[in-house]
């Protein structure tokens, strides 16, 4: 029997889509959804691990579900191909996640570097640290597996929760057989698309430093903070001045983004991208058109999203629907992984009768 191919991927919900995610999943996740190749693809919503570190906010994760899944239609996801499901709507998931917890020690989790990484970020420190943050990549594991994806859309800081993953997948499967399908990652084929950076140059998009553009905002919000806070090169003082491409926000933006298309519409002085950082290298090219261009590429590919959006906010019913619709028909796949899983390990002690036979003999032995 031939393996199905399966997608899992997700979002946390602590806020409105950034254009860091549609570069470096959720424009992927269409891509991959209207490619034919994929048996299931389900994205599903992280509101228990968002819970981790967001414990006394839960109005937070609740309200912005709304907002993550009008992202995902606005974006393309359609959910006719695609079941958008809830984390916490998936009992089996916390039942896969406890038995996982043994399967794994706490040294281990501690050397995750994205854990670690992640740790550092927020500021924890090892009194603060909640449990459930600190286990996330068992947590992830259980999701995996439950819908029995072999295909994960990760950024290359996220391999080493799906390495862990692998390894609690192997280990479960030599101690109780050959029960889960083990994960592989998929990684973004644009270098540039793997993680793009704020408007102000630093390494992540983040809604708390103000430096993101949504997939929701407004023409006027996206050309504020292009023009306002995007970093470029800050030895390029004057237009004559030979400027540098690397690490400039502006052209890394444009890496991920523009076509060569995009230059035949809106900067024909150019062929193409190359041409364009060339120009800039020696000298001669002002930052203004760089922006100016740039921000023709975000309203090229933000307007539809946004147009989108606003025909699904007409209809919040319908939106509804569909989050409850796919939460449903993943209920029944996880709950057939769990029952699968407690199979294996022998402790579906209700689902057959033979185990008096086995109690009735313990006992037998034990009179011996």
């Amino acid at each position: 029997m031939k393996e199905k191919n399966i997608i899992l991927t997700g979002d946390r919900p602590t806020g409105r889509l950034h254009l860091g995610h549609y570069v470096g999943s959720l424009k992927r996740r269409v891509e991959l959804q209207n490619s034919g190749k994929f048996d299931e693809i389900n994205i599903l919503i992280a509101d228990d691990q968002a819970l981790t570190d967001n414990a006394d906010n839960p109005a937070k994760i609740r309200d912005n579900i709304v907002n993550v899944v009008l992202d995902y239609l606005s974006a393309g996801i359609d959910p006719t191909k695609t079941t958008i499901c809830v984390q916490s709507a998936l009992p089996a998931l916390h039942a896969l996640t406890f038995y996982y917890l043994n399967l794994v020690t706490t040294a281990r989790l501690s050397r995750n570097p994205t854990i670690k990484a992640e740790i550092q970020m927020r500021g924890f420190t090892d009194e603060g640290l909640p449990a459930g943050f600190f286990t996330y990549p068992v947590s992830q594991t259980a999701d995996i597996t439950a819908f029995d994806a072999n295909v994960v859309p990760v950024g290359e800081d996220q391999l080493p929760m799906l390495e862990q993953a692998r390894e609690i997948v192997e280990k479960f499967n030599k101690i109780y057989g050959e029960t889960l399908v083990l994960p592989n990652a998929m990684i973004p084929e644009n270098e540039f698309q793997r993680r793009l950076p704020g408007v102000d140059g630093k390494a992540k998009m983040s809604k708390s430093l103000g430096n993101c553009i949504y997939l929701s905002d407004t023409s006027a919000a996206v050309k504020k903070q292009v023009n306002g806070k995007m970093y470029t090169d800050p030895l390029h003082l004057q237009i004559s001045d030979p400027g540098h491409t690397e690490g400039n926000v502006v052209f890394t933006y444009l890496d991920a983004l523009c076509t060569d298309e995009h230059f035949a519409e809106y900067l024909p002085d150019y062929a193409n991208l190359e041409e364009m950082k060339e120009h800039y290298r020696r000298g001669g090219l002002g930052d203004g058109v760089c922006k100016k261009f740039l921000i023709n590429v975000l309203e090229e590919t933000l307007s539809p999203i946004r147009t989108e959006r606003a025909k699904w906010e007409q209809d919040i019913g319908a939106v509804y629907d569909i989050i409850s619709s796919g939460t449903a028909k993943a209920v029944e796949k996880t709950n057939a992984t769990l029952a699968r899983v407690r199979r294996s390990m022998k402790i579906n002690y209700f689902e057959d009768r033979s185990i008096i036979k086995e109690w009735e003999q313990l006992l037998r032995n034990a009179k011996q």
